[in-house]
């Protein structure tokens, strides 16, 4: 509804009487007559009447005009999200004006309307994308005042601006400076040209690649606008198992499209640069970087790229990792295959990100080693305009990793972040797990490299070994599903990784109560059980899942539900029973210096606790260790009986959830309440399954009963053997 009636207001290009006429309609459509179900299409940019009284008839009440000072096609946006904005939460028609005494201005720094109340320290203060909000004090009343230094910087201004008012937030003596603490923060869609997303849980890819360029959707607008506002502002648009395909003329013309439209909203369009091309659809016969035909073809096609998209990016890059090509294949290293590409790239200002998700074709010692010895040794041989991506963990978005040991190792190198938002490993769209606490105590892990506070988010932000460009990417979860996401929650993932990625230092708590306010109300009840509930909800997915340190025991292909058991795939370190190592004595892969040594690979201090079975915090243990099954944990519990009331204890917390979110009903909309309530039975049967299939499987290796005040599985293992998923959703295409 909210993008219809922006639209209607938009297009209503007549006399100001019929247009106020008009846009008084709209409203009584939307505040007056009975609403509708919400579906959750608004995401967090509902622009629904606020039902605060005391607010609207104090300094609320004072808004009664604005004026966007300056002209492009970014103000244009501006305008248009004002005037959806405060119509909608001020419950009366806003229209721009020109007017330099409105109540609300926003406009860059320079323009003299707005420059008599900037003071020269905020104007020193202010970033390329920062932005300044902040009330003025006049004799009778207070005027608001939005600015920055750019045009994008004054858009991310105005959705700050608007977040205060949906948050109900005190604006009487605002007083806000923001600059982002990532240049590069950008979605990663694994989305592949048939419109199939592989790990996307949410429908079909939002990029009908079929009908552009020509055809440009709604939703193209709504997604731009959604990322926005969260101060996002790159995409890679195309799967990191990537089709050459995308880079031909007729693809081209169709990113173009995509590009313009997303040109005002500050967000500039990547793609995956798949290896092979020069082969595939350049009539090579090598791919070799060194070639001087191969790096020609890519200089060639990048100067293509750049006369389509002036503003273009760059490239991400997967090679020479679960089968893609890569520079290895031909003798090169990664910072050889890299620096081929950053040097067609340089002229233009793009970028190559470089992903070090990457393992041998043989088989490792201990996978978790391999991104570290492959990139390690090539720090300070990359050109200036590659970043390394790097997961988060050293395995592959586990529900939870120790963070990887890569943040840190390379100071002479851009190492970016790479989360995943999609939640592959962490119940896909029946679940409800809220990935905020995860990535904070990744982001809030103290690598030591250089002393003590030398945190993961320091890396990220370039502060810790003074980076030249930094980046933080997430690979998303957005689809053609109605609410974007699949599970009405995941948007919370969406949305707290735009906010982390604007800023790293934030908590997840006073994101998540930002959320809830914004997607579903104010109330106070509604605030404490919903933030409750998402708080708890990765520790209770954990628990039911991997508890302990455990790691890499989903479901072959599809990723979906448990399966311990599978050793039969065609490389080990494929297969579950390669990571928990399960046997009469214990469980758990020994990475300590008696093991495969990838402590070793941390700094002295880290790699010093994560050795010590004493020292090492319970979370990681059996990542570490290969431990007893009657070893003594904190609790004072064996391993075994800590194990099973880990599983009991996720599956708890899951019903808890359900109780809580029934407690809200009166506050939420039916559409939403029946949805989650529904996704929330599904999440309580899959805890319990997780819970009873990998305790029926390792007791048979313990040979000890299921501890007391631990429910006893439902079914044998062999039931839960046999079970098969060969259509579950966000499968890998053959192709």
């Amino acid at each position: 509804m909210f993008a219809i009636v922006r639209y209607a207001i938009d297009s209503t290009q007549t006399r100001p009487l019929v247009k106020y006429l008009f846009s008084t309609f709209l409203l009584f459509v939307l505040f007056i007559l009975p609403t509708s179900a919400e579906t959750g299409y608004e995401l967090w940019l509902r622009y629904h009447k606020i039902p605060n009284t005391e607010l609207l008839n104090g300094y609320l009440g004072q808004i009664k005009s604005f004026n966007v000072v300056g002209s492009s096609a970014t103000h244009d946006v501006i305008r248009n999200e004002l005037s959806a904005g405060l119509s909608g939460l001020l419950g009366q028609p806003f229209e721009p004006s020109t007017s330099s005494k409105a109540s609300l201005l926003a406009g860059l720094s320079d323009e003299p309307t707005i420059a008599q109340y900037l003071s020269e320290s905020e104007l020193t203060q202010l970033g390329k994308e920062g932005y300044l909000v902040k009330a003025i004090s006049q004799k009778e009343s207070s005027r608001f005042l939005i600015t920055a230094k750019d045009p994008v910087g004054l858009l991310y201004g105005t959705f700050h601006f608007l977040k205060l008012l949906q948050t109900n937030q005190n604006l009487a003596s605002i007083n806000i400076l923001e600059n982002p603490k990532v240049d590069i923060r950008i979605l990663n869609h694994w989305d592949n040209l048939d419109r199939t997303s592989e790990r996307g849980y949410a429908g079909f890819s939002i990029w009908d690649w079929h009908k552009l360029p020509d055809y440009l959707d709604q939703r193209y607008i709504d997604y731009a606008r959604a990322n926005a506002s969260l101060g996002l502002n790159a995409t890679v648009l195309t799967n990191v198992n990537a089709n050459a395909l995308v880079l031909t003329p007729a693809y081209l013309e169709k990113v173009k499209a995509l590009a313009d439209l997303f040109r005002p909203y500050g967000i500039k369009v990547y793609l995956t640069a798949r290896f092979s091309a020069p082969i595939e659809i350049g009539g090579l016969d090598t791919a070799d970087p060194l070639n001087s035909d191969v790096t020609n073809w890519w200089e060639e096609k990048v100067k293509e790229i750049y006369e389509h998209i002036p503003d273009f990016g760059g490239f991400l890059v997967k090679a020479n990792s679960e089968g893609q090509p890569g520079p290895q294949n031909y003798g090169r290293s990664h910072a050889e295959g890299a620096n081929m590409m950053a040097d067609a790239l340089k002229p233009f200002g793009g970028v190559v990100m470089w992903r070090a998700f990457v393992y041998s074709s043989e088989e490792p010692d201990d996978r978790a080693k391999q991104a570290y010895s492959e990139f390690n040794p090539l720090d300070g041989s990359f050109r200036p305009n590659v970043l390394v991506q790097v997961k988060n963990g050293a395995i592959d978005f586990q529900p939870r990793e120790p963070f990887h040991p890569l943040f840190g190792a390379m100071p002479k190198t851009p190492v970016m972040m790479e989360f995943q938002i999609t939640q592959e490993y962490l119940g896909q769209a029946t679940q409800l797990v809220y990935l905020a606490p995860m990535w904070k105590e990744c982001l809030d892990a103290d690598t030591y490299v250089n002393g003590q506070g030398s945190t993961v988010s320091k890396v990220v932000d370039g502060s810790l070994h003074d980076y030249s460009i930094t980046g933080i990417a997430g690979v998303a979860n957005t689809g053609t599903d109605i609410n974007w996401t699949g599970h009405p929650f995941a948007q919370a993932n969406w949305y707290a990784f735009g906010r982390l990625a604007w800023n790293p230092d934030q908590t997840a708590q006073q994101i998540a109560e930002d959320w809830i306010r914004m997607t579903f109300n104010n109330h106070p009840k509604t605030i404490a059980a919903l933030s409750d509930m998402m708080m708890n909800s990765w520790e209770a997915s954990v628990n039911y899942m991997t508890p302990l340190g455990l790691h890499h025991l989903m479901g072959t292909g599809h990723h979906y539900g448990p399966a311990p058991w599978v050793s039969n795939l065609s490389r080990a370190d494929w297969t579950p029973v390669y990571y928990h190592k399960a046997d009469a004595f214990g469980i758990g892969f020994d990475r300590s210096e008696n093991g495969s040594n990838a402590v070793s690979q941390y700094a002295p201090e880290v790699a010093k606790i994560f050795n010590s079975k004493d020292e090492i915090p319970e979370k990681f243990l059996l990542w570490f260790h290969h431990v007893g099954w009657d070893f003594e944990m904190n609790s004072g519990r064996t391993l075994w009986n800590e194990l099973a009331f880990r599983y009991q204890d996720g599956v708890n917390t899951v019903r808890k959830m359900q109780e809580q979110w029934q407690s809200v009903q009166p506050k939420i909309d039916d559409e939403r309440f029946k949805s989650v309530q529904m996704l929330l039975t599904i999440q309580e049967k899959e805890a319990v399954w997780w819970k009873d299939a990998s305790l029926s499987y390792f007791q048979t290796f313990s040979k000890r009963p299921i501890p007391d005040k631990v429910e006893p599985p439902k079914r044998s293992l062999e039931y839960y053997q046999s079970l098969k998923f060969p259509f579950a959703p966000g499968i890998r295409p053959s192709w």
